[in-house]
């Protein structure tokens, strides 16, 4: 019994027989969509379709010495904001027509560091990394490579690097200050780990700083560490309602961590915000909805992708980004979760 021959996948030529045109023509369809006749283009689409065509990349970029892949590497892709920058950096990608590798190192630095060096061994175009807290051997080996790379999420006026973003320590202040106009005095604080974390940890000094400002220390006690974590954040606030003197209002690290604490409140049947004010940083989706709706700093979070994918397609073009760091602004979306604390509660600060 004779074996059945293996089918092999169409080609150029077999799409060019097809379609009445020659092979040549076939080439500058896919690379140069342009220059072809739309009765052309309309006949090749026709017979791509028709016979299965998928087009080889790979050829094309040995040719031209690209890969036409961006990668990006994110800290995680459980937070909710990160998926909003990944889609909004993906969908602008596509309309330049690369292919996006994403990559999450967990915030463990060192593990950025490997997946860095395999995305450059797929030899990514270009390299969009989060936040300026990197392993010193990531630049190197960007650098080393020639691979075209920005930092997005964070805006610093005199970095370096192309960067686009907003200004974390900003988002922290606005937070800060909203709370300490309505008469705020006692405020605790819950973050993730600042060490591993340059977002965050801008946000959190910058909140210490506005209340330092206004004669207010806010103590060790206050700061309370807590990871992205709905479950681990109610476990946290209850575990402050359950010591004596609980503060007025609480400042989170991200609209994550706040969910959480409202559903504590909730939990505990507290009347929200009088017992307790809470306040985000990110306006996540969901924050609008939640009751009581969420008090939060919104975050640019789609702008940033846009805004990173255009660099990134203008860096690895050979063009410079102008400007080269581009600021995002922030903004305080005012709801529910926030008021005026109780007076007894600020006479027994006072």
């Amino acid at each position: 019994m004779r074996k059945k021959s293996k089918r092999t996948a169409p080609g150029i030529v077999q799409v060019a027989r097809a379609a009445g045109v020659s092979p040549a023509t076939v080439s500058r369809f896919y690379n140069s969509p342009s220059v072809v006749r739309p009765p052309t283009r309309e006949r090749i689409e026709r017979a791509a379709a028709e016979l299965g065509y998928i087009r080889n990349r790979a050829a094309g970029a040995l040719q031209n010495r690209r890969s036409g892949a961006v990668g990006l590497i994110v800290p995680t892709i459980d937070n909710a904001i990160f998926a909003e920058v990944i889609q909004a950096f993906a969908t602008r990608l596509r309309a330049s027509e690369r292919t996006l590798l994403i990559a999450a190192h967990g915030y463990d630095l060192n593990v950025e560091v490997e997946l860095l060096r395999s995305l450059l061994e797929h030899r990514v175009d270009g390299v969009a990394l989060v936040g300026f807290d990197h392993d010193a051997e990531i630049f190197k080996m960007l650098k080393g490579q020639g691979t075209a790379f920005l930092s997005m999420w964070n805006y610093r006026a005199d970095s370096d690097i192309p960067c686009i973003g907003t200004e974390n320590d900003q988002a922290g202040r606005t937070a800060a200050r909203h709370l300490l106009d309505l008469g705020h005095r006692d405020i605790a604080l819950m973050f993730p780990d600042v060490n591993i974390n340059d977002r965050a940890r801008d946000r959190m000094n910058a909140v210490r700083d506005e209340a330092e400002k206004a004669g207010i220390d806010i103590p060790d006690h206050r700061i309370i560490d807590c990871s992205y974590n709905i479950t681990e954040a109610k476990a946290k606030v209850k575990a402050i309602f359950d010591a004596p003197n609980p503060p007025t209002a609480l400042i989170c690290g991200n609209d994550i961590i706040a969910h959480g604490a409202i559903y504590a409140g909730q939990a505990l049947g507290l009347e929200l915000p009088r017992d307790l004010s809470i306040v985000g940083i990110g306006d996540f989706k969901g924050s609008a909805e939640i009751e009581p709706g969420l008090t939060t700093v919104r975050l640019p979070a789609k702008r940033i992708g846009r805004g990173a994918a255009d660099m990134i397609a203008a860096l690895i073009d050979g063009r410079s980004p102008e400007p080269p760091q581009v600021l995002l602004p922030s903004e305080l979306m005012l709801r529910n979760s926030t008021c005026a604390p109780r007076e007894s509660a600020v006479r027994a600060v006072s």
